[in-house]
C-alpha cells in the first residue's frame, strides 16, 4: 500500500476502523462494514484503491467495446477502478512478449488503474470444440488461424507476470456447471488444486501482483462433497484472494446461489471474494447478501450493444429498439448523470440504433457501465450506513413491481439473513403455486445468461432474442 493509499485510508470515515484487515505485498484488504453477510471493503492494489462491492467491467481482447480508456475514467465519479482482460486471448493476439517489452497492458491500452486477468480457464468452456486437456495442460486451437497453443499453468502466469495485471487467476480446469459427467467434475477439481501450486511455483512477480485461487467442485455442496474439498485445499494455500467459478453457465438459479452461499460462508473473512462472470443487477444485489465483494461478466456492454439499456424500475431493462421509445424525449434513466443520459433523449438513441448502432451502442454502453458502477456504490453505501436491509427490499419492490418474486431469490436473502416485505413474500407464496409459470421464466432466464464471450458479437437478436427484457412501463 502506497502512502497515499494510506493516507486516503485514513481520511475515508470507515476505513479509521476497519473490522477485518489482511497485508501481502501486493495488496492490503481491509473489510470495514458488514451487514448480515454482505461487506463493504477497500482493496488496496498497486494502481490504486478499489472500494467493494464493485463490478468489473470486461476487455477480454484488452479492450472495453466500444469505449476509449479515456471515456471509462470519464464516467461518474471517475469511472471504474479496475477492469478485467483475457490472458489467452492477449497471448493470441498481439502476443505477451510485445506488452511486456511496451511496459505492460497498462502503457498499452493507456489505462492507469487497476487490471484482473482471467487465466484462460473459462475458454475451456467457451472455445471447447477448439480444445483438449490433460494434466500438462490445455491445448487451443486458435479461433484467428487453426494454430495449435499449449497452455499450461506455468504459461498462464508468464503471460499474466508479462501482462502486468494487479490481480491475476490461477490457470483451473473449467467444467460446465450443467454437464453430467461426474467423474469429469471430479478430475477438474482436484486438477485445479494441482495447477494452483504449480502457478504459485511459477509466479515471479509476487510482489507486484497478486495470484487469486479459484474454488471449483460443481454444483455439489453436499458435506464433503467436491466443493468443500475444493475450498479446504485451496484455503490451506493462503493465496492473497479468493474466486468462486464454474457457475453462470446454465445452471438453476437454486443451485446457483446455494453454491455461492456454500463458499462465503466458508472463504476466510479477511480474503477479498470473487465471484466470476456474473453481471445481472439482480445476480449482484443478491450475491453481495450473500458475501461477494467483486463481480465481472459482458452483459452490461453487450446488452448496450444490442439496444437494451440497463435502468431502475421494473424488470431493470428497457429496450430501445421498442417503438415505444420512438418518441419520447425522456433520458434512458432519470437522474443519471452519464454523458448518455444527460445529452440524448430515447428517441435519438431510438432512431441511432437504426441509422447508426455503433455509435448508438458506444453511448448506450456508457450508461449501462455508468449504471452497474452507481449500483456497486450504492450497494456499497447502503452496508456502511446501516440501510442493507431496506436498500434490499426497495431494489426488489420496484425490480419486481410486475412480477412475482422467484422462489430463489427469497431463498437465497432468507439464507443470508436478509427479511423480504411481507407483499413479496406473499408473491413467492402466489408463485409457488404456478409451477409451469415459473419454470417457464426460469427456463428463459437461463436462455439468456451469457457468460465471457470470445470474438464478435453474433448476429443482431430478433425483437424477443436475447437478452430478453423484462416487462416495464411505456416510456
Amino acid at each position: 500500500m502506497t502512502a497515499e493509499d494510506a493516507e486516503q485510508l485514513k481520511l475515508t470515515p470507515e476505513g479509521t476502523a476497519p473490522v477485518f484487515t489482511d497485508t501481502s505485498p501486493a495488496l492490503c484488504h481491509h473489510v470495514h462494514a458488514t451487514a448480515k453477510m454482505a461487506r463493504a471493503c477497500t482493496l488496496h492494489l498497486p494502481h490504486g484503491p478499489v472500494q467493494t462491492p464493485i463490478f468489473m467491467p470486461v476487455g477480454t481482447k484488452g479492450t472495453i467495446k466500444a469505449l476509449s480508456s479515456r471515456q471509462l475514467e470519464s464516467l461518474p465519479e471517475g469511472g471504474p477502478k479496475i477492469i478485467l482482460a483475457n490472458t489467452y486471448h492477449m497471448a493470441l493476439q498481439p502476443g505477451t512478449e510485445l506488452l511486456d517489452e511496451l511496459g505492460g497492458l497498462h502503457k498499452f491500452m493507456s489505462w492507469k488503474r487497476n487490471l484482473l486477468t482471467d487465466s484462460g480457464g473459462f475458454q475451456m468452456v467457451s472455445l471447447c470444440q477448439l480444445m483438449g486437456v490433460n494434466e500438462e495442460g490445455v491445448t487451443f486451437k486458435s479461433p484467428y488461424d487453426g494454430s495449435e497453443m499449449l497452455l499450461r499453468p506455468e504459461d498462464s502466469i508468464r503471460h499474466q507476470n508479462n501482462i502486468g495485471s494487479d490481480i491475476m487467476m490461477q490457470l483451473d480446469d473449467v467444467v460446465s456447471s450443467v454437464s453430467v459427467d461426474d467423474a469429469r467434475f471430479v478430475e477438474a477439481c482436484d486438477r485445479s488444486v494441482r495447477w494452483l501450486d504449480r502457478c504459485i511455483a511459477a509466479h515471479a512477480k509476487p510482489r507486484t501482483q497478486n495470484l487469486f485461487a479459484i474454488i471449483q467442485g460443481g454444483l455439489d455442496v453436499r458435506p464433503g462433497g467436491l466443493r468443500e474439498r475444493c475450498l479446504k485445499a485451496m484455503i490451506a494455500r493462503d493465496t492473497p484472494g479468493y474466486a468462486i467459478g464454474g457457475l453462470a453457465g446454465g445452471e438453476d438459479k437454486e443451485e446457483f446461489w446455494r453454491v455461492v452461499h456454500m463458499c462465503t460462508k466458508a472463504l476466510p473473512r479477511n480474503k477479498p471474494r470473487y465471484l466470476m462472470g456474473v453481471g445481472y443487477p439482480l445476480d449482484l444485489v443478491v450475491c453481495v447478501s450473500l458475501g461477494v465483494d467483486m463481480f465481472d461478466c459482458v452483459f452490461p456492454t453487450r446488452a448496450a450493444r444490442f439496444g437494451v439499456a440497463l435502468v431502475d424500475g421494473p424488470g431493470g431493462q428497457l429496450k430501445l429498439k421498442w417503438s415505444a421509445c420512438g418518441g419520447s424525449t425522456k433520458p434512458v434513466m432519470e437522474g443519471c448523470d452519464c454523458a448518455c443520459c444527460k445529452r440524448y433523449t430515447r428517441a435519438f438513441l431510438h432512431q441511432a440504433f437504426k441509422a447508426d448502432p455503433g455509435l448508438a451502442g458506444q453511448i448506450l454502453t456508457q450508461h449501462n457501465v455508468a449504471y452497474m458502477l452507481g449500483l456497486s456504490r450504492s450497494m456499497r453505501a447502503a452496508i456502511v450506513g446501516g440501510e442493507w436491509e431496506p436498500f434490499v427490499r426497495r431494489f426488489l419492490s420496484n425490480f419486481f413491481a410486475a412480477q412475482p418474486l422467484p422462489k430463489w431469490v427469497f431463498d437465497a436473502l432468507s439464507a443470508a439473513g436478509v427479511e423480504v416485505d411481507a407483499a413479496l413474500r406473499l408473491d413467492v407464496a402466489r408463485a409457488e403455486l404456478r409451477p409451469a409459470a415459473a419454470d417457464e421464466e426460469e427456463g428463459g432466464e437461463a436462455r439468456a445468461k451469457r457468460r465471457r464471450v470470445e470474438g464478435d458479437d453474433p448476429p443482431a437478436p430478433e425483437p424477443n432474442a436475447e437478452p430478453q427484457p423484462q416487462p416495464q412501463p411505456k416510456p
